[in-house]
């Protein structure tokens, strides 16, 4: 595709920009490490909040809505809608423990909570997996996928794909080394509204399309059940025939009732971790901080999505007979954008790519100072000799992440992959911080079963039948069943087996975080649970905060699509909930 000469000057411009940013904060991450990885944690809700949103927006997130829509119609996106239960839960259950606990990383919080050799085990080979190996894949994982938008949208051949990602990884881990968090933060800020942007302009256009005719002539080209916002349960099998989401009893109950809780998956941690969690306590205060992941709740699940959702569905109509529908999404903007608005597209798919890659070199780049190279190998260094190694070990990983995408070659059934070798865990990253009987060997064992538990059947079948493709005996995500199981059973015959954290370090986490509830009775010195809420009133803030989220999600929806008064209906409710969400945690000095 020929890009015209304001295309290009807006792509220029987009890039000066990120990098302006980096060179005006860069004074702010140089100070400590605490400045490089947690911007001093003085960070607004506001600024934390988005910059979480911006990093689960990857460039690759429109194309795999863009599939979800075309295999599955609207309803095909509950395969992460399903996940809104436990952000929520992350919002008013750990939001403010986060910030309480005044460390640097969320494997750092291993040794807070933990003792003895297995704990310094634990975290050591944390820092390692998700830092390095985990963190590489997962940018591996983006960098393809923004190769296959450049190839498609410029034609960039496969021999020279690389160089134009090196260049893309080197100017975001060049502005991640210099400006640390602040940088990145705002940056992603920055980022974000240019991708929304774009792709709200990208909808507004394809509508507007002859070939489309708006949005009734789009519902009038497709089949009714295509916007469906909810999947057809059945006592049967799952299915996706004729394009109508057809969900088992089973595989209904594993997506609602077992995934969100069980499976650990990046952005959507049970209980947060990661970048959510760092995001949480780089917050100037807990106020700051729930604030912060109440806003990514909303804006992950209710806002972002129905662009990509309109851009798909018109996909649909424009390019009834692709192979990979995902490509659909991509041609759209090759194919209907005038001048102008090509290189303004081409920019947020950009930011979208660069938002997510500088939040895991900064992410990846503190697992390896903090919690391997200051904790394990130099432990008498100062403030600056810890800054220098960070930035220089954030090239380190563009290096690393770079090459990964030559030995990558789809992306197709990863997220599966990471659920699958997740399921289990979950349960105990959420019950570590209210049930004192947790050990570093339970975490241990949750994370070790799921993967043998995914890998040993499909290891035998290969060594028996070499050249049969395995069948695993339950489908995903009805394995979910099968791994979460073992795994929590594990996991449990080994807490009550091994000797439990001694009462002297309890009692220190239990001060520090005051997690309350009834798992902490016996070190409970007269803080309410949760610090300041009971349990039965966290429980009722989660169940506001899901249908808040869900009310708000359709409502959005509904009014798109035409049905005004349903749409209005579920907003006014969204609202009336929020108000009343907002009265309930006021009340009780949090906001």
């Amino acid at each position: 595709m020929s890009m015209a000469p304001v295309d290009i000057i807006l792509i220029i411009l987009y890039f000066i920009m990120s990098i302006t940013i980096a060179l005006v904060l860069r004074k702010r991450a140089g100070g400590s490490t605490v400045d490089f990885f947690l911007s001093g944690r003085k960070m607004p809700w506001w600024l934390a909040g988005t910059a979480m949103v911006a990093t689960t927006f990857a460039a690759d997130t429109p194309l795999a809505v863009t599939e979800l829509v075309a295999k599955n119609g609207i309803a095909g996106n509950w395969l992460w809608w399903n996940m809104v239960a436990g952000t929520v839960l992350t919002v008013f259950f750990f939001a403010r423990l986060w910030r309480r606990a005044d460390i640097l990383t969320d494997v750092e919080f291993i040794e807070l909570r933990y003792s003895g050799p297995s704990a310094a085990f634990l975290r050591g080979f944390k820092a390692l997996y998700l830092g390095v190996f985990m963190n590489i894949i997962i940018m591996g994982w983006v960098n393809l996928a923004m190769a296959s938008v450049l190839k498609i949208m410029f034609g960039v051949s496969d021999e020279n794909i690389f160089w134009f990602i090196i260049g893309a990884m080197a100017i975001t881990g060049v502005y991640s080394a210099v400006s640390g968090l602040w940088g990145v933060a705002f940056t992603d800020m920055v980022q974000f509204f240019v991708a929304m942007a774009g792709c709200i302009v990208l909808a507004v256009k394809v509508l507007d399309l002859p070939e489309i005719g708006g949005m009734s002539g789009l519902m009038a080209k497709l089949p009714e059940h295509v916007f469906h916002f909810f999947p057809t349960v059945s006592m049967g099998t799952s299915t996706a025939a004729a394009g109508v989401m057809t969900l088992s009893v089973s595989a209904f109950i594993a997506h609602i009732g077992v995934q969100w809780w069980s499976s650990w998956y990046p952005g959507n941690e049970p209980g947060g971790g990661g970048y959510i969690a760092q995001r949480m306590m780089s917050a100037k205060d807990e106020r700051h901080s729930l604030l912060a992941t109440l806003w990514f709740a909303i804006a992950n699940y209710a806002v972002r999505p129905w662009p990509w959702i309109i851009v798909a569905l018109a996909s649909l109509v424009l390019y009834p007979d692709l192979q990979y529908p995902r490509e659909g999404y991509i041609l759209a903007i090759r194919d209907h954008l005038p001048a102008g608005f090509r290189g303004f597209l081409v920019a947020a798919f950009l930011a979208a790519y660069m938002s997510t890659i500088a939040t895991h070199l900064n992410w990846g780049s503190s697992y390896i100072i903090n919690d391997l190279y200051r904790r394990f190998i130099k432990k008498d260094g100062d403030e600056k000799h810890y800054v220098l190694v960070s930035r220089i070990m954030t090239l380190v990983l563009v290096l690393l992440s770079s090459v990964m995408i030559r030995f990558m070659g789809s992306i197709t059934g990863a997220w599966e992959f990471i659920i699958e070798c997740g399921a289990g865990l979950g349960l105990v990253l959420i019950l570590r911080w209210y049930w004192w009987r947790l050990n570093a060997w339970s975490e241990i064992v949750a994370m070790v079963v799921p993967i043998l538990a995914y890998g040993i059947p499909r290891l035998a079948a290969r060594c028996m039948n070499p050249d049969v493709p395995y069948e695993p005996f339950v489908q995903f995500p009805e394995s979910l069943f099968f791994i979460a199981g073992v795994t929590t059973v594990a996991w449990l015959v080994t807490t009550f087996m091994t000797k439990p954290v001694e009462n002297e370090k309890l009692a220190v986490f239990y001060r520090r975080v005051r997690p309350g509830g009834p798992g902490w009775k016996k070190f409970s010195i007269g803080e309410r649970d949760a610090g300041n809420e009971t349990m039965p009133r966290l429980l009722l803030n989660w169940l506001i905060g899901m249908i808040i989220v869900y009310t708000a999600l359709f409502s959005t929806g509904k009014l798109l699509l035409g049905a005004y008064l349903q749409g209005s209906l579920l907003l006014a409710i969204a609202a009336v909930l929020f108000l009343v969400m907002l009265v309930r945690i006021r009340k009780k000095g949090e906001v």
